[in-house]
């Protein structure tokens, strides 16, 4: 078994985002269709004797009890592993943009240390110690383009055509929970069937969270409007701030100097994701 792994944590674009009620306890029930891309981030993991978890960032600094160093600590304690492990990460998908960042980190991390530790967990097995972590570490696990319903938890595998698609980062970044408890939030959207996404794919839906955050964000406005400027429909990516469109085949898109203090890229999509594999199914 090698000692050493260097594995990529791919984003996600949410094609829409409905949100069809609410629980009891508070959760948001919710539609949507998660879709993989080729902005990602890269984890570098060296296995150590002991059970000390060391995390070195190598780009921008992240928070001392990230999503990375919780998700190997808690792999730690489902079980009971007594090796540790050193965590080099570079980041580049950007936080509080609704790309799945810290998710697909934790995904990743789960994978990577599932190996390195040679602990043989299913993917099932994973995915119930990942969604502790969020509700969306288990579709960046189970690694294929997703209908996703539930609080995140009810997965449902599609396939899409192949696309690029034009994503925008606004320098402002939004907190998913200040969206949430918005009052002008809504959250009575009628249920929409796979059926429906199977035939309009990228133009289905719409994003429930959008109205809220271009109030909280203006910058989500300012971005949308440039991909207007071009001719593209834009959508804001899950709680954003990060906006996207399809850029139809044939189509450049041309650099905007009033995008200047964003982050812009051209992405592929993904028919799944690069660790897929990685653990084995119970399916």
């Amino acid at each position: 078994m090698n000692a050493l792994y260097d594995v990529p944590a791919p984003a996600k674009l949410n094609l829409f985002l409905h949100i069809v009620g609410r629980r009891a306890d508070g959760y948001h029930l919710l539609q949507s269709a998660f879709m993989l891309i080729d902005w990602q981030d890269t984890l570098h993991f060296e296995r150590r004797p002991g059970r000390q978890i060391e995390r070195e960032d190598l780009t921008v600094a992240l928070p001392h009890d990230d999503l990375i160093t919780r998700a190997a600590r808690l792999l730690q304690v489902q079980t009971g592993c007594t090796w540790g492990a050193h965590i080099a990460v570079h980041k580049a998908i950007p936080a509080q943009a609704g790309l799945g960042g810290g998710s697909s980190d934790a995904a990743s991390c789960l994978l990577a240390l599932n190996r390195l530790w040679d602990l043989d967990l299913s993917v099932q097995q994973l995915a119930a110690i990942g969604v502790q972590l969020g509700a969306d570490v288990p579709f960046f696990l189970h690694g294929h383009n997703a209908w996703v319903e539930g609080i995140g938890e009810k997965i449902t595998p599609i396939e899409l055509p192949p696309a690029h698609f034009v994503v925008i980062k606004p320098a402002a970044g939004l907190e998913t929970s200040k969206i949430f408890a918005h009052p002008d939030l809504r959250r009575d959207t009628k249920a929409a069937t796979i059926d429906g996404l199977a035939r309009t794919s990228y133009d289905f839906g719409h994003n429930d969270l959008q109205a809220v955050a271009e109030q909280i964000c203006p910058p989500v406005s300012h971005a949308i409007e440039r991909l207007a400027a071009q001719g593209l429909k834009g959508r804001m990516t899950g709680s954003g701030s990060a906006v996207f469109a399809l850029l139809p085949q044939g189509q450049i898109w041309q650099q905007d100097p009033d995008l200047a203090n964003c982050q812009v890229r051209v992405c592929s999509n993904l028919d799944v994701h690069p660790l897929s594999g990685w653990a084995t199914s119970d399916n």
